[in-house]
């Protein structure tokens, strides 16, 4: 039996124009021969992706390879509906979802969570992906399962477990970034231990980079990397495990590499797409950024269930500097000619955090499946910006915890201080959460979650009287908030056969609001763009309906979804020259209303082909509550929210040959459209769509690869980011290099 499943129904549930309607044949009834079963952990159990009622995008460690996913950036480009812009320096970046977006200084937009263990600051996303197995994006508000920033969905990783038996892996490659990269996995039963598991992996990267400054005949972006991660895994029994985890990161790369896009000129000459300018900062600076995590997991098997606990400790320390406004050598500097001197800067960031989840969840065999669990985090954090003086002799002083000099250049000429500001941060926060889903029948589920959150923040302006920018601001001052919410999410699945899912589900997302610099309050153009001391938390609720489907015998996989998010409280990042800081802004209302589209087929026994569709409308319906009335900032009502991508497409064609010796032949090239992009609420202006070709190909056997790999081979010169007053920020062009790997 065939039947047709007609969209038009959902599509206009949520307003969107029928000629996004897409009609899907469906062969309800029939047998699943070739389908390949993949697991996910979207809700805290292993199910089959096909069961799960989430609208998800998974890789597996196939995927991964054949991929060449090494970072974040990679599986990103390869989702619809999601992007990341990589911007500024090694921790900044900007990860969107359903337009659900994350602005510089931001909490992130989703739930990042690592073997199960939530990362606590978004700059520990950028991180080398070197021992990965799995990796899931799960879309849609996600807190009432993954708690804390799942506003916008979660990514969810999972790293190499060690085996029963010995296994090992050694990676080299080459890059024409004048890069070098080697990594190797060991991994197995420690001594004669059969109940004692460990996985050791390092990774090391070292390259000139490709973003050429000619003013230093140097690149702007070197980098080097190195990383190490464990695990023992101690099971005495059937019941018992315990998962001992640690990862340290040190990178070495450079920031601040901006140029100035007509800072003064008409806005429509504030231009996303002009590359034109080369990177001059006379200052090369420095961007150190050491990440350490040491996690605890233990699971517990009882009769009724398993009980899971995870303790983790992380550590961020970062130092940036580099060249300053208008980031131009002393000779061309604005600075130069207005003060006299040219200026550099220099941002420090400490942050420790403690965080504790204790679970039970029940059998995922039961009809009634359910998990209860409580979360608690504590964290400490530190951070300074600076100006200093711009001798031109190419030195960017770093700036930590206090001045460089007692007083600023202002006051005496020989000072290397110009300005200075440093807060301290004392944040907890808690939560209690639960989930009960039934089987109805043997096709049809139905789920409820809810996850309380409670986030108390306490700011100390540790910035010296004489550095404080306003007049409204005191040494010493200490600020407290909190911000709670309640988040529910219903879901209903409906499975009339083994080859299709029909789901439907609404969800509450929630992101704690905080602080912004000091001295904000009574900066006199704070009010003119809606900024106060404090930042709003955003709350997001999202109505969606999906079906994923099966079909030709397992060869095609076809998933739709469409949705509908209301939220308050969006975040937008606003710099005030006056007070020399950076702040967060929140609108009042945005509306985002999209739809997914993902294709899967094996074409031939030696071809497949993926195909992925994401649209996200997003409409400002509210601007900010704390504009000052009549501020000469136009109104942002009914334009494109910040930082959002109106499409994505992706397009993969994957061809293996079989040779003799039991080696194979593959070629994969992947095509990435990044559509329109808006960046600031008043839609200065647009980045124009981004195409990109990526090639990979090689020849493997059943212990070692070699891979010739290019990535943006087409050339394209585009920016990652702009930013208010003009700043733009380069994404590297064309990159090629060659991979060899080993198991043993």
């Amino acid at each position: 039996m065939r039947t047709k499943i007609h969209g038009y129904a959902a599509f206009a549930a949520i307003g969107l124009p029928a000629f996004l309607f897409v009609d899907v044949q469906i062969a309800v009834g029939q047998v699943v021969a070739d389908e390949t079963v993949i697991v996910s952990t979207a809700r805290r159990r292993a199910e089959s992706l096909q069961d799960v009622p989430i609208t998800s995008t998974v890789f597996d460690q196939e995927d991964i390879e054949t991929a060449g996913i090494t970072r974040p950036q990679d599986f990103i480009a390869l989702t619809p509906n999601v992007t990341l812009a990589e911007t500024q320096n090694q921790g900044t970046s900007f990860l969107t979802i359903r337009g659900i977006s994350q602005a510089r200084n931001s909490e992130p937009s989703a739930a990042i969570l690592i073997d199960g263990v939530l990362l606590t600051n978004p700059a520990q996303l950028t991180q080398e992906l070197f021992d990965v197995q799995q990796i899931e994006v799960l879309k849609g508000a996600q807190g009432a399962v993954y708690g804390r920033n799942a506003i916008g969905g979660a990514i969810v990783i999972t790293t190499r477990e060690p085996s029963d038996t010995f296994e090992g892996r050694v990676k080299l490659g080459l890059d024409d970034g004048s890069g070098f990269n080697a990594g190797i996995n060991v991994g197995g039963p420690l001594g004669d231990s059969d109940v004692l598991k460990y996985q050791a992996s390092l990774s090391y990267l070292d390259r000139d980079g490709w973003i050429n400054n000619p003013y230093l005949g140097s690149e702007a972006d070197p980098f080097q990397d190195i990383s190490l991660r464990t695990r023992l895994i101690w099971e005495p029994s059937d019941r018992l495990k315990t998962d001992a985890r640690f990862y340290t990161s040190q990178v070495e790369t450079q920031a601040f590499y901006f140029n100035i896009i007509n800072p003064f000129g008409p806005v429509g000459l504030a231009d996303a797409d002009n590359t034109s300018l080369p990177v001059r900062v006379n200052n090369p600076g420095i961007n150190d950024r050491d990440l350490e995590q040491l996690s605890f997991k233990v699971d517990y098997e009882t009769d009724s269930g398993t009980l899971t606990s995870i303790t983790s400790w992380d550590s961020i320390e970062e130092i940036m500097t580099g060249d300053a406004w208008d980031f131009l050598p002393p000779a061309e500097s604005l600075f130069n000619l207005f003060i006299g001197t040219d200026l550099a800067q220099s941002q420090f960031l400490d942050v420790d955090t403690f965080s504790q989840e204790i679970r039970f969840a029940s059998s995922g065999e039961d009809r009634l499946r359910w998990i209860a669990g409580a979360y608690l985090t504590q964290t400490d954090r530190f951070i300074s910006t600076a100006n200093t003086i711009d001798r031109g002799n190419g030195i960017a002083l770093p700036v930590f915890r206090s001045p460089l000099d007692p007083v600023n250049w202002f006051v005496d000429p020989a000072s290397n201080q110009f300005s200075y500001l440093a807060d301290g941060q004392d944040n907890s926060a808690w939560a209690v959460f639960g989930e009960l889903a039934y089987d109805i029948s043997d096709q049809t589920e139905v789920s409820f979650a809810l996850r309380y959150d409670d986030d108390e923040r306490e700011n100390t302006t540790l910035t010296p009287t004489f550095y404080l920018p306003t007049a409204g601001a005191s040494t010493g001052e200490v600020r407290k908030n909190s911000w709670d919410e309640l988040q529910p999410r219903v879901s209903l699945r409906f499975q009339p056969s083994d080859a299709v899912t029909l789901f439907g589900s609404f969800g509450r997302g929630f992101r704690s609001g905080g602080f912004n610099q000091t001295g904000v309050g009574s900066d006199p153009d704070a009010a003119n763009r809606g900024v106060i001391d404090t930042f709003a938390a955003e709350v997001a609720d999202t109505f969606e309906v999906g079906v994923k489907s099966v079909l030709a015998d397992g060869r095609v996989n076809l998933n739709v979804s469409v949705f509908d998010t209301e939220a308050e409280g969006g975040y937008f990042f606003v710099f005030l020259a006056t007070s020399s800081t950076q702040n967060l802004g929140a609108l009042g209302a945005v509306d985002y209303q999209g739809l997914e589209l993902d294709l899967t087929a094996r074409l031939t026994d030696n071809l497949d082909l993926m195909f992925s569709y994401g649209m996200t409308d997003s409409k400002i319906k509210r601007g900010s509550p704390f504009k000052a009335p009549g501020s000469p900032i136009p109104s942002v009502v009914g334009n494109h929210a910040p930082l959002v991508t109106e499409d994505t497409t992706n397009l993969t064609l994957q061809y293996h040959q079989p040779l003799s010796g039991g080696n194979e032949f593959f070629v994969r090239g992947d095509y990435q459209r990044i559509g329109d992009t808006w960046w600031d609420p008043e839609n200065t202006t647009m980045r124009s769509p981004v195409n990109l070709l990526d090639l990979r190909v090689g020849l493997r056997s059943d212990d070692w690869t070699v891979t010739a790999w290019g990535r943006n081979i087409n050339d394209v010169m585009y920016n990652t980011e702009w930013s208010p007053g003009g700043f733009v920020f380069k994404a590297r062009p064309a990159r090629y290099g060659i991979d060899f790997t080993k198991n043993f």
